[in-house]
This record gives structure tokens, sequence and C-alpha cells, in this order.
């Protein structure tokens, strides 16, 4: 469905979303919506709890109180594998992909999990598993040209430069097929070149494969040249919640911010 069709559909909603580790609350009665076909942004200082935000949705963590809401569903006591299975892929900001394996053989780790054969299958190469090897191979080729890494296909993911990496991994999530794609600071370690080319990287990402994302940012330059809509938190708490407008002259955002190093 096109984003013009559900621009009002609520994709992912936090009700009251609290997380605390002992005595200490890392997310404190956080509520906000994100609709269907949205590229927002969560940001706020190191240390304001955006992370575990991404790791509530995912089922890393279990929520202490209120409520995740994902497609109409409650999400609260799924495992991570079944939330993936919902349409839900993140990238993180220690990268994790598999360094002596080819960028290729990467990106075809995740994008397998669409095509069913057997464990014989597997094991022995023969019945359905040719033909869905390759057409495996076939559509992780083709997403790595709309990532501009077909030309390092064959190359080993540890010994790509860092932006590419990066790159990579963005890649390896969309094979997944999300709804909704969570990328925790991608930016993170990224030189200027090399931010304004991934936020080019993920504008076009949204538009062509029609995703919701949800950005998480420690910097709010790379945010407020993307996203419509932004979420800005510190101390675990929601201070400021508008478009790029509003959040850069809200005086929560600018206390927050204040003395951090951009």
């Amino acid at each position: 469905m096109s984003g013009q069709n559900t621009q009002h559909e609520t994709l992912l909603e936090l009700k009251s979303v609290t997380k605390s580790f002992g005595g200490i609350t890392a997310v404190s009665d956080m509520t906000f919506t994100i609709e269907r076909g949205e590229l927002a942004g969560l940001i706020g200082p190191n240390g304001a709890g955006k992370t575990t935000i991404f790791n509530l949705v995912t089922g890393v963590y279990d929520v202490t109180s209120g409520d995740i809401i994902y497609r109409g569903k409650n999400i609260n006591s799924l495992k991570t594998y079944e939330v993936i299975s919902l349409g839900i892929a993140r990238t993180f900001q220690n990268l994790r992909l598999f360094a002596a394996s080819t960028v290729l053989e990467n990106v075809m780790t995740a994008a397998q999990q669409h095509h069913g054969y057997s464990f014989f299958e597997a094991l022995s190469h023969m019945g359905r598993w040719k033909a869905m090897e390759q057409t495996t191979r076939e559509e992780s080729m083709a997403l790595l040209e709309r990532v501009g890494l077909a030309d390092r296909a064959n190359q080993a993911a540890g010994t790509l430069p860092y932006g590419l990496q990066r790159r990579l991994e963005i890649a390896r999530a969309v094979s997944l097929r999300p709804d909704l794609l969570l990328l925790d600071e991608p930016a993170a370690g990224m030189n200027a070149d090399e931010v304004v080319q991934l936020n080019d990287l993920i504008v076009k990402i949204h538009k062509d494969f029609d995703l919701t994302i949800l950005l998480i940012e420690h910097h709010m330059d790379m945010v407020m040249e993307i996203c419509p809509h932004i979420v800005c938190m510190n101390f675990g708490a929601k201070i400021a919640e508008g478009s790029p407008e509003q959040i850069q002259s809200h005086p929560e955002v600018l206390k927050a911010y204040l003395g951090e190093e951009e």
C-alpha cells in the first residue's frame, strides 16, 4: 500500500511506557505514535534512554509498565524473534555484521528466512534449495545494487570501510522485508561527508521500499534534515515532540543540549 493511502494509519504506539532497572528508571511514561509511511526521529543527549526504547519495542527488555502496540496488537510479552516475524527490523549502535563472511553472504543470511526449505534440503542442496538459493542471491544482489554495494559483493564484510559497513547493516535489515525499520544511531563514528551520504540513503530506502522508519540519533542536525516528525527525550522522559522547527526552538530541547558538543 502506498503512503498516500495509509498516512493516517497508526503502525507503532507507545502508551505510558516505563522501564526500570532496580531503582533506576531508564524510560519514564513514554508516549508517542508512529504512523505508517513516516520517517521519524528519536533524539536526545547520550544516556537519554533512546536505545532502551528500541530494546523494549524489539523484545530485548520487558516493559515495566505501559503498552507497546504494533499494528493494533500489544507486543509487550513477545520475544525478539516473534517481533521480527511481525515485520520489525533494526540496526544497532555497535555493528553486528558477520565480519568474515562476504557482503553478499551477510545480506543472503537475512533474506533466506523468506524462502522455506526443509533441513534435509538445506544439508543436501537438493529439492527446493537450489532454486530458492538462486532467488535469494538475485534478490540480495539487487538490494546491494540499490545501496551502492554491488561492487563489494564478494569482499569480506569486516574489511569494508566503516561507513560502508553501516550501509551494509542497513541493507541486511531491509532484506528482512520489514514494515518498520528501527535505525539506532547509524551515523555513529561517521565523518561529515559520510553522514550526508547516509542521509541520502535513508531517504532513498524510505521511498523505494515504502518503509516506515524510526531513526535514533544523538546529533540533532542529521535528524532535522530528513525527519518531519521528531520526538526528543532526556533522562528517560519525552520533553518535546513536533516538527524540526518546533523542536529546534523548544526551550527544554535547548536546555537538554546545552553544553553538548555537536
